[in-house]
């Protein structure tokens, strides 16, 4: 069955303090701010159109109610509500008026135990890409990717692509020749979603794009002068895989974000998919600068879509390596 899924468009996750979310997203990283409640805040990029890519929601601890999915129309809709039923997967309708900006939307929960949300309409808002006077912090265009941690990166990849239609663009194999993480996309760049091996499921990061690398250096600097310097995780620096320039941040609630530029167009039809060794640590930085300890092992719980409830982790299939080998 053929599904017409655009790309990743947002992601709804807990935020433990509204106000100090605002001073973090908005001020430092400078996202815009579409709506908030004492409920909830509504953030979307400069160049979004739409009425957010990231809904945090007040609540007592973190955690991730859903990555969120643009189909086609909604009759996508109904057809993934039969293609999970099928898979014996759990499913949930939200009509349209029971979140913020959102049309009628399903949730269900995919093979490796993690929320997914898709929607076909979501609110118009203003689009303040040449709107330069609202520019800064990392001046943060649009969403770009999710990431995920799971414990069999091979079944996700196999239902991704043969069941969702998502296409391969790079990933990392071992000595074995078995998949240890892998980036998948829908929209023509490398990545929509990835996977990568590890206690699971949980949502490693969310990224990003950015306008150019200076936009993240300006970030670090704004980030520094703001008090947020121990907010910085990881970078500036380039990856391997993607080949893209990156900054990992945390916000005050821990929740991981990656500010992305500079990969490539994935939409020729005969476009290979690039195989990184595990063994050869440029794919994690081009450069050979190590990542922390961090990075490899902390991530956000995602919710269960009906109690709400941290989905519980399984161990990894293949076996953890010591970090400096770890994707």
């Amino acid at each position: 069955m053929d599904f017409n899924i655009i790309r990743v468009a947002r992601v709804t996750m807990n935020v433990t303090d509204l106000h100090a979310a605002k001073d973090f997203y908005v001020n430092a990283l400078g996202f815009i701010e579409t709506e908030s409640t004492s409920e909830y805040m509504a953030l979307r990029g400069l160049e979004e159109h739409v009425h957010h890519s990231l809904l945090l929601r007040k609540a007592e601890k973190p955690g991730v109610h859903a990555l969120g999915y643009k189909v086609w129309d909604e009759s996508e809709l109904e057809k993934l509500e039969h293609f999970f039923q099928i898979k014996g997967a759990r499913t949930l309708w939200l009509e349209k008026g029971t979140q913020p900006g959102v049309g009628r939307a399903l949730r269900a929960v995919d093979v490796s135990g993690i929320p997914v949300e898709f929607f076909a309409e979501m609110d118009s808002a203003e689009r303040c890409l040449q709107k330069y006077d609202l520019y800064r912090g990392a001046r943060v265009q649009r969403i770009d990717h999710v990431n995920c941690m799971v414990p069999d990166v091979e079944g996700a990849v196999t239902f991704y692509t043969e069941q969702l239609g998502f296409r391969v663009s790079e990933y990392t194999a071992t000595e074995e020749d078995r998949t240890w993480a892998a980036w998948l996309h829908r929209k023509p760049t490398v990545h929509d979603v990835a996977f990568m091996n590890g206690e699971g499921p949980r949502l490693h990061h969310v990224g990003f794009w950015l306008s150019d690398p200076m936009s993240l250096i300006h970030c670090c600097d704004v980030m520094a002068s703001m008090g947020y310097a121990d907010h910085i995780e990881r970078g500036p620096g380039r990856h391997g895989l993607s080949n893209a320039f990156f900054l990992y941040v945390r916000d005050p609630d821990g929740n991981r974000i990656e500010l992305y530029n500079g990969d490539y167009l994935t939409s020729d039809p005969d476009f290979k998919p690039v195989k990184w060794s595990i063994n050869d640590p440029r794919r994690q930085t081009f450069w050979g600068h190590k990542a922390p300890e961090s990075w490899f092992n902390e991530a956000a719980a995602f919710l269960d879509i009906e109690t709400g409830i941290e989905v519980a982790l399984k161990q990894p299939l293949l076996a953890q390596r010591k970090p400096d080998f770890v994707t």
